[in-house]
Order: structure tokens, then C-alpha cells, then sequence
């Protein structure tokens, strides 16, 4: 676990945030994913470099994972710096469970956009699982065999499969708002400790890298795992991943390398309910419901 500081730091306040903010709007940081070589990108949403450091020699799957800088400290902002204007993206093809595609990308600039999470968001997890995310990264390679793939997986961002902290006091769901069930807010408020926060997080990555293995089974080629941005833990005194927000924790990802090779042995089940790119979301949960799920609203 990363040595923080103490969760009062945080009532710094929220001028002291948006005067980072402003600071992060005015200053180039980053390396664009495109100016690296790979076949497929994972994208594990929130994942800090050093916890997957920690985890990554249980795994197997990377000799080493180094640290990049991102082009942003928000999915938001991220998918912005990444593929807004981007040439390559109409080489690209996106599967992936992050909500905020639908309000910053445009499908047409891709070969496809599979945005899984409006048709597989699992409603009693309040996310997408991450086997749906795999099935439809070898499914898509399988019927387009694309020049680029981007697999963006929710996990390890919260909520936390294995372990939702539901026990715990300070993260029960009470009433519509989603702030309550939120870990970064529980730990700001010392409602809950970082080490138990830390655990539950570090059991989700585990989760979602047991499908990134499936995935490097059955697709070819060299394969980058890294992250839109990471996740603060009381660096700076801030909790989470606000926007714009040139903390350099915040900022350094990871990146490993492994190679891809397709034995074929997993045939793929989910199919969107509509030809891509998919119109509307599906299911009980609305577009603001997902993102209040996740913490955003």
C-alpha cells in the first residue's frame, strides 16, 4: 500500500483542488498510447502502477511493468487526449465498459466502437463484468481482425467485485446518491481505513487480469496493459481521480507488455442487441444511473 497522508489532509478544501485544476488545464502532461508500439491495448480503468506491480508476479502474465504518464487524470479527459482528431482511430477497434465514451468519443472516427456496457451492465454489481468485456474483444478480433484493438476494462475502478466493502459502515448505499458508496469519499472522511481499502482494490485487479490472461489466450500479437489514470489515496490530500489534476500519482500509470496467442478455446456468447455502434442504453439502469454508480454524479 502507497504511504499517504492522513485523511484530513484532504479538507484542504476545494479551492486548494481547483487550483491544481486550473494548473492541469494550462500544462501539456503525458505520452498519447498511439505514440507506442501495439497490437492490443488493455486499459484497466483506475489501476495505480505500483499495485500492479504488487500483484502482477502472481499473475504470470508480464516479466516487468514499467510507469508511463498519462495524457489525463479522468477517464474524461483521457478518452479526449487519446482519440479526439486521432488518424489512427479509423484503424482502431474499441470494445469497452467505460460510460464515458458515449459523451466523448465519436463512433464514426472508428473501424468499430463496441460499447459493452450499454447492453451487459451487470445490475447487481453496478458495473460491467469483466468476462463481457472479454468475449467481445475476441469476438470483435475474430470477425475484424483489426490493425488496432483497445479493450478498456472498468475494473479495478470501483465498485469492487470480489469484495464491495458492503459490510462496512461507511460505504452503504443510503438513498439515491451514489457519494455514500463511494470508497474515496468513505476514506476522505475516515469512515473506512486505507488498508482495507487497499485490499478490496488490489482484489479487483486480480479479478479483471484472470480475463486479461483468457484474453492473451486467444488473441495474436503484442499486447500493452496499462491505465487511463490511476487512483489517489490521500497524495496531496486528495482522494480518488478528479479531473485535471496533475498530482504525479495520479498521472504515472503502468505499462507491460506480454504477446497474445490465440489457441481458440473460448468461444465468445454476449452479441450486442443491435448492429454497432449501439444506439441506446439497455436494461433497468439509465445512462446517469451507471455514472452515479460509479461514482461520477
Amino acid at each position: 500500500m502507497p504511504d499517504v497522508t492522513e485523511p484530513g489532509m484532504s479538507r484542504l478544501g476545494t479551492a486548494y483542488l481547483r487550483a491544481l485544476q486550473a494548473l492541469g488545464r494550462r500544462i501539456p502532461y503525458g505520452t498519447n498510447v498511439y505514440e507506442r508500439e501495439w497490437d492490443v491495448l488493455v486499459v484497466l480503468d483506475a489501476c495505480r502502477a505500483d499495485l500492479l506491480r504488487t500483484v502482477a508476479p502472481d499473475i504470470e502474465l508480464f516479466d516487468s511493468v514499467s510507469t508511463v504518464r498519462s495524457v489525463g487524470s479522468s477517464s474524461s479527459e483521457w478518452l479526449e487526449n487519446t482519440f479526439l482528431d486521432h488518424p489512427e482511430t479509423a484503424h482502431t477497434v474499441m470494445v469497452t465498459g467505460n460510460t464515458w465514451t458515449d459523451r466523448y468519443l465519436d463512433a464514426d472516427a472508428f473501424a468499430a466502437l463496441d460499447e459493452v456496457w450499454k447492453y451487459a451492465w451487470d445490475e447487481d454489481l453496478n458495473t460491467v463484468p469483466a468476462a463481457a468485456i472479454t468475449d467481445r474483444a475476441i469476438a470483435q478480433t475474430r470477425r475484424l481482425a483489426p490493425k488496432r484493438l483497445v479493450v478498456h476494462y472498468m475494473q479495478p475502478h470501483h465498485p469492487f467485485v470480489p469484495d464491495p466493502l458492503a459490510d462496512d459502515g461507511g460505504l452503504t448505499r443510503t438513498g439515491s446518491h451514489s457519494n455514500t458508496a463511494n470508497p474515496w469519499v468513505a476514506l476522505r472522511r475516515g469512515e473506512v481505513s486505507p488498508e482495507r481499502v487497499w485490499d478490496a482494490y488490489k482484489a479487483n485487479l486480480r479479478y479483471v487480469l484472470r480475463e486479461v490472461k483468457a484474453l492473451a489466450e486467444n488473441v495474436d500479437g503484442r499486447i500493452a496493459v496499462t491505465a487511463d489514470h490511476g487512483n489517489l489515496f490521500g497524495e496531496w490530500g486528495l482522494y480518488g481521480h478528479p479531473m485535471h489534476t496533475p498530482v504525479p500519482a495520479l498521472l504515472a500509470v503502468p505499462w507491460a507488455e506480454t504477446t497474445g496467442v490465440n489457441h481458440g478455446q473460448r468461444e465468445p456468447e454476449l452479441t450486442p442487441p443491435e448492429p454497432l455502434p449501439v444506439s441506446r442504453v439497455y436494461g433497468a439502469a439509465s445512462d446517469r444511473d451507471r455514472l452515479d454508480s460509479l461514482g461520477y454524479l
